[in-house]
């Protein structure tokens, strides 16, 4: 038997989505773009999902922009800052300089990347704020020191897929929203503000309202939905500017164009939005009770002197189903003790970074975890159905593993 635990990586699809498919592929197989009943009732169900991801995050059905997953949400972001910046630049005969923008040290590669070819190629600056080895957060007062005069976005995730920590987002946006208005008065460009709440829907309340965010990207697969995306934005091309990446059909109110996009957005998008709107307090509930029984199991079968848990930092709020956490000892690399585990399925940090080694997360390393710590790391990331059972079955199997690996050390 194999326990996956390895929810933050990606999620099965729900069932209820599973469902839908069957009818969807009978009902609704025409082109929402055409005007005969097959295209209209295909219409209609992309409709459906828009209202099913906006009750989701609290926001309108016409804030959202469907998009092919996190990955090109993030990036639609960075470029509709850095253009908006160049267009206000031009339109008010200002030369503010190069766009500047704001993120922490640990957030996703599709913020990182793009933000560092944007720095390579001149076309922007970038300040990435470390997070707080206290806190593991993206404290506020370090975000706001390094605002300068060319700031034009602030990009900071609402959950961190490795430690699982929650990032004060909602003061920021607060505070940044006085300084706009303080900017605008100076002449200065407006500050927008983005999360990529990748990890928190399904594991926790998201509100874009009480957020005050401008931007909030969504990724299906991380709640049991489709592997596709869409982007919350807070008035789509009026209150707040959104530029395409691409141009084609006119799909997404030429926002995000490609007609291939739209079938698993009605699909399973309404369904998998739905159980999170309906349940996701239960299922906070559910996780958080499997995910402090994993831990609690681990220091009573390891001893609390050789389990390190990487994702404990004084005065932050975690995600309730991550556990990061390291089995003290040589020859205990993640990677190593994964690969004498038996049962378990589960990843030693952010999948995407699954082709570097033992080499420690940078993640843990910004955060103020130690090398040899770091190195042993493992991320355990329960789901709505993982059982105290599987847990047991876990810890079993870890301490096998270890057990094999003293072993071979000791030779």
């Amino acid at each position: 038997r194999r326990v996956y635990l390895d929810h933050n990586a990606t999620t099965p699809l729900a069932p209820e989505a599973a469902q839908a498919v069957r009818d969807a592929m009978c009902h609704a197989w025409g082109n929402p773009s055409s005007s005969h009943p097959a295209g209209r009732k295909a219409k209609e169900l992309i409709g459906s999902a828009r209202e099913s991801l906006a009750r989701m995050v609290g926001g309108r059905p016409e804030d959202i922009v469907f998009t092919s997953g996190g990955t090109e949400a993030n990036n639609m972001v960075i470029h509709t800052a850095r253009r908006h910046f160049r267009e206000s630049q031009a339109r008010l005969g200002d030369s503010w300089g190069t766009p500047h923008i704001v993120t922490s040290s640990v957030e996703h590669d599709s913020i990182r990347l793009p933000l560092e070819q944007l720095v390579k190629e001149s076309l922007a600056e970038t300040t990435f704020v470390p997070v707080s080895p206290r806190s593991g957060r993206a404290e506020v007062d370090d975000v706001f020191a390094a605002i300068r005069p060319t700031t034009c976005l602030v990009s900071i995730m609402l959950a961190n897929n490795e430690t699982g920590v929650i990032m004060p987002v909602t003061e920021l946006s607060q505070r940044v929203h006085a300084l706009n208005q303080r900017r605008a008065v100076e002449g200065l460009p407006r500050i927008l503000v983005h999360t990529d709440a990748a990890q928190m829907i399904g594991k926790g309340r998201v509100d874009v309202q009480e957020l005050g965010v401008d931007y909030l990207t969504i990724v299906g697969h991380k709640f049991y939905g489709p592997r596709i995306g869409a982007l919350y934005v807070r008035g789509p091309g009026t209150t707040t500017p959104l530029h395409p990446m691409l141009f084609g059909g006119g799909q997404e109110r030429s926002f995000r164009p490609g007609g291939s996009l739209m079938e698993p957005v009605w699909v399973f998008f309404p369904q998998a939005a739905e159980l999170v709107s309906k349940n996701w307090e239960a299922y906070e509930a559910h996780m958080r009770d499997v995910r402090d029984y994993l831990e609690a199991r681990l220091e009573a079968s390891f001893g609390k002197q050789r389990i390190h848990l990487n994702s404990h930092f004084t005065g932050s709020k975690r995600l309730c189903n991550t556990s990061n956490f390291s089995i003290l000892g040589p020859g205990l690399q993640g990677r190593r003790v994964l690969s004498h585990c038996k049962m378990l399925l589960a990843s030693v940090g952010a999948a995407c970074h699954s082709e570097k080694g033992d080499r420690p997360s940078s993640i843990l390393l910004s955060c103020g975890i130690p090398y040899d710590v770091a190195q042993n790391a493992l991320r355990l990331s329960v789901g709505r159905d993982t059982t105290r059972a599987d847990v047991d079955l876990v810890v079993q199997d870890l301490v096998q593993a270890v057990a094999q690996l003293d072993q071979d050390q000791a030779l």
